[in-house]
């Protein structure tokens, strides 16, 4: 574990140097549409979607791995961005709710879906564009901080009297103090030490539906008092690089394996419900009889405000600074109608699913050969706990003792909107955040109840063969009986709409290539690592593989399984040169 912890602070010094941060000064942003004013920005970039993770004070009273306040400098040594407009040092992406000493931090869409780029020394700000952060390393970080302020007397006594502004703060204070922390961080420490590989996800790269399946399954519906089921959780091995926004509202299908029906308001509630679970208060419980009520922090309001602005946010325009041959895009236009559209890539409209008055575009869901982990997670079987027996007719199937965590999820979607739409008086206090929204003395749990030490690490994020696990079926079908029944297929994943994909580099779903270029190299001579960083390449339209920064090692062919593979999607790779430069000079111009 001192080895991964090095590690994991070796990849954060380096990352430091890789123009993430803002010693460039100003970003300059790129050109979304006329839509996409100041405002809109400002509000993408705050706006409160229900998550709770942490108190503010405890979080401003923290010490980082170095010693510093855990603020001390914006969290950007996780690369997430400045906010000027935040007046408690957050970042892009972080919000508070309450007021006073009761101020609850939450995580908005923006941190992990804001860029920024570097260019001849100029940083270039894409909004809605995928994060070159390293989220692992800030939840790891974060627990440890906690862990290390709960760790002795001495220690909480120098992070209480920071948390209740008094050097002297009584014992009664204190007392009640550690009972709320130590609440809080057995669910946090189960979570992480739960989730999070050995083998970072680096920059740029979230195992989100891990993350959420372990938050429904592992933290919220367990037997009182902490309502977890460590037994559910399962590490997080197949991290995704973060999509980007800016066309999302209008896809027929969304997530990368295009499970989740898209198109309509309905739909649009419920894809922003299953993000915001995974940092927001979940308590279901059954009511009486077969009813169930799906408490939650979830900011309705907001995820409603959240979608008309991704309706206004238009796709990033390559920069006017940077050089284009228009008469070569030209060129390439053609080579894109005949090698990327047809079939996958083209914008064609088509009445959304289930919804006949709504248009969207096509996003087929085909397997072009590539990585197959993250199917893996999406036969994640699991014990519901007290979601046992919960569904919606039409909508949900009722669930068993032990079900698929992929159904639990639309259940706690469908359940938590349900409520919301019923006005059932089912919304939960922030608490301390992180699911804890009870009374602190409802959750003191007994100090045998769970070890806070860390727990043995189960998996690591490259596997030793690429050979099918077992018990994995080769295709599984989604809420079985409903309306919204589909079946996904091993390893199929969705063809969107490349609409600014010049600014959504390392490609493929979980980022194992670096450039558009590279895309067009056979599968079996692409590189077989790069560095991941910030500053970008506008001749091969990625990233800058020779910066420094850390390095992002994948597989190959023989190794489709291990969740960094780099096979698959060989189209385009048999153009000859001057084509493949016509092809990526009209991609820049989308």
């Amino acid at each position: 574990m001192r080895r991964v912890a090095f590690l994991i602070r070796f990849a954060l010094v380096v990352a430091a140097s890789s123009g993430i941060e803002t010693a460039l000064g100003d970003p300059i942003y790129v050109d979304q549409g006329r839509d996409w004013t100041t405002a809109e920005r400002t509000d993408f970039y705050k706006r409160d979607q229900g998550s709770r993770l942490i108190n503010l004070a405890w979080l401003q009273a923290l010490k980082g791995r170095d010693g510093q306040p855990f603020l001390s400098d914006g969290m950007s040594r996780y690369g997430f961005l400045p906010n000027p407009g935040n007046t408690a040092n957050l970042p892009v992406g972080f919000h508070t709710t309450g007021s006073g000493g009761s101020q609850i931090v939450g995580v908005t869409c923006s941190a992990c879906h804001t860029r920024q780029v570097e260019v001849d020394g100029k940083a270039y700000r894409i909004d809605g564009g995928p994060a070159f952060i390293d989220f692992q390393a800030f939840l790891s970080d974060l627990d440890k901080a906690v862990g290390d302020a709960t760790a002795s007397e001495a220690a909480f006594a120098a992070f209480a009297a920071a948390v209740l502004q008094s050097a002297t703060p009584t014992a009664a204070d204190v007392d009640k103090l550690r009972q709320r922390v130590d609440a809080w961080y057995r669910r946090f420490h189960t979570f992480v030490a739960g989730t999070l590989p050995a083998v970072g996800w680096g920059l740029g790269r979230l195992d989100a539906i891990g993350i959420i399946f372990n938050r429904i399954s592992g933290t919220d519906v367990g037997p009182p008092p902490d309502f977890l089921i460590p037994e559910n959780m399962k590490i997080g091995d197949a991290p995704v690089r973060y999509p980007f926004l800016w066309n999302s509202p209008m896809q027929n299908q969304t997530d990368w394996a295009g499970f989740v029906l898209n198109g309509n308001r309905v739909f649009a509630l419920a894809r922003n419900t299953g993000q915001a679970l995974a940092f927001g208060n979940f308590e279901p419980r059954r009511s009486f009889g077969p009813f169930f009520n799906y408490a939650n922090s979830i900011n309705f309001d907001g995820l409603k405000r959240l979608e008309e602005l991704l309706l206004k946010m238009g796709p990033p325009k390559w920069p006017s600074d940077w050089p284009i041959d228009s008469k070569l895009a030209k060129d390439g236009q053609k080579i894109f109608e005949r090698q990327c559209s047809k079939g996958c890539h083209e914008k064609k409209e088509v009445r959304a699913l289930r919804d006949l008055f709504v248009t969207t575009w096509v996003t087929p869901v085909q397997n072009v050969g590539t990585d197959t982990r993250q199917f893996d997670e999406l036969g994640w079987r699991v014990k519901t706990g007290a979601l046992k027996g919960a569904g919606i007719p039409l909508i949900a199937r009722h669930l068993e003792e032990e079900d698929y965590a992929v159904h639990m999820m639309f259940s706690a979607v469908a359940g938590a909107i349900l409520d919301n739409k019923l006005y059932l008086g089912s919304d939960v206090g922030s608490g301390d955040g992180f699911g804890s929204s009870l009374p602190p003395n409802a959750q003191k749990a007994p100090s045998t109840s769970l070890s806070l030490s860390p727990a043995p690490v189960k998996a690591s994020i490259a596997p030793p063969s690429s050979a099918q696990p077992p018990n994995q079926p080769e295709s599984l079908t989604i809420e079985p009986g409903t309306l919204l029944e589909r079946t996904l297929n091993r390893g199929e994943y969705e063809a969107r709409v490349l609409e600014g994909i010049w600014a959504a580099a390392p490609y493929l779903h979980n980022g194992s290539v670096a450039t558009l270029a590279e895309l067009l190299v056979p599968p079996a001579k692409r590189m077989s690592q790069f560095k991941v960083g910030a500053k970008y390449d506008i001749k091969n339209v990625g990233l800058d593989v020779t910066q420094e920064g850390p390095t992002r090692p994948v597989t190959d062919c023989n190794d489709l399984n291990s969740g960094n593979s780099r096979c698959g999607h060989d189209y385009g790779t048999r153009l000859s040169d001057d084509e493949k430069k016509a092809l990526l000079e009209y991609l820049k111009t989308l």
